[in-house]
């Protein structure tokens, strides 16, 4: 007996090596699942289409801006760059959550998924933390390019919405690169639960577009803003601890503070838990 706790401890080693590498594999496997497709390519352009949106729309913008008497562009009002398409990049980068598994649901493959990798649970953490990884470099990425080309466009010109360096919004542009990570593993979860690409979606739009409207403009006061505090687009301002303009209160282009950073940060991962977990639960106990 005295001889069984080192042996024991040696077989408990290598077992964990081997249960780490076997995690790895799967990430890797997803990973490359990912890049080997097209549709991820298609979603990668559509939100590099943002920005050169932004280009165009700013363009506009500051030509008529030229134009005006001081007056006039003394009750100009705009809202920041990054702000208003924060909604876009969540959309478009949480149609990757959705195809990510619906992908493999409508051609079949999962099921050749679950016989390279039986254990339920480690496949679709794998499928999470490569998606998330993806996610986050690209939703971060693209908002970065967002201020930065509304900061070439705009130049030294005193337009609203426009007073801060691309250097002091880099917090506040992390922030919002989590979130957009965040809703893409929203939609994962949302699309597993669904098995289905076109309601996954719908419920992703409701929750970057529809709810956030409908917490401003139906409910009254004050349940409108303390709704809206939670609301996915209006997280990442109270996780940065940043304070947007207060004169744009409509729509989901809507900012209202509230939230510590803390308490921000605490919501966004209870939107990871809460959808994610119950992907988890439902994949772990139906049929492929």
């Amino acid at each position: 007996m005295s001889g069984a706790g080192p042996v024991d401890a040696m077989d408990v080693a290598p077992a964990r090596e081997r249960a780490g590498r076997a995690v790895a594999d799967v990430i890797a496997s997803e990973w490359l699942k990912l890049r080997s497709v097209r549709s991820t390519y298609y979603v990668l352009g559509a939100a590099a289409l943002i920005v050169v949106l932004t280009a165009l729309l700013t363009w506009q913008a500051v030509s008529a801006w030229d134009g005006l008497p001081a007056a006039t562009r003394a009750r100009w009002k705009g809202i920041a760059v990054e702000e208003y398409f924060l909604p876009f990049v969540q959309l478009v980068i949480g149609v990757l959550g959705v195809i990510a598994i619906t992908g493999e649901y409508s051609t079949g493959m999962i099921r050749t998924s679950l016989v390279a990798v039986p254990r339920r649970g480690r496949l679709l953490a794998g499928k999470a933390v490569a998606l998330a990884a993806v996610t986050l470099a690209a939703g971060t990425a693209v908002l970065f390019a967002v201020v930065a080309v509304e900061a070439w466009v705009v130049g030294d010109r005193p337009f609203p919405g426009h007073p801060v360096s691309l250097a002091e919004k880099t917090p506040l542009l992390a922030c919002m690169g989590l979130s957009v990570m965040v809703m893409a593993l929203v939609a994962f979860g949302l699309a597993t639960l669904t098995r289905s690409t076109a309601a996954a979606i719908v419920a992703v739009v409701g929750l970057t577009f529809v709810l956030p409207t409908l917490a401003l403009n139906v409910l009254p006061h004050p349940w409108d803003r303390r709704v809206a505090m939670f609301m996915p687009t209006n997280l990442p301002d109270q996780l940065a601890g940043w304070t947007p303009p207060q004169d744009i209160l409509q729509g989901p282009f809507a900012r209202s503070a509230g939230l510590p950073p803390l308490a921000a940060l605490a919501v966004l991962a209870a939107y990871v838990v809460v959808f994610v977990g119950a992907a988890a639960l439902r994949f772990s106990r139906s049929d492929p």
